[in-house]
């Protein structure tokens, strides 16, 4: 009796395999979706930094236009 029972515990069902190998798809998709994501956020931060100096960059068009508009006026 033992010996039947020690043969069929070393048995895999189709189905538990089944089970095994989805889980093992979904950990690979989650990973790449995780590592995706990383990538991405990594883009809106140099996107990010690039809008600023953008931004500072006319912010100092504008300025620059300014004060030599007043040096034009002024002496």
């Amino acid at each position: 009796m033992s010996e039947m029972r020690s043969r069929y515990e070393s048995f895999d069902c189709a189905p538990g395999l089944r089970l095994e190998a989805h889980e093992r798809v979904t950990e690979l998709q989650f990973k790449s979706i995780a590592g995706r994501l990383q990538r991405l956020e990594a883009l809106m931060e140099r996107l990010e930094k690039r809008l600023w100096l953008t931004v500072y960059g006319v912010v100092a068009v504008i300025l620059a236009q300014a004060f030599q508009s007043l040096l034009a006026v002024g002496p």
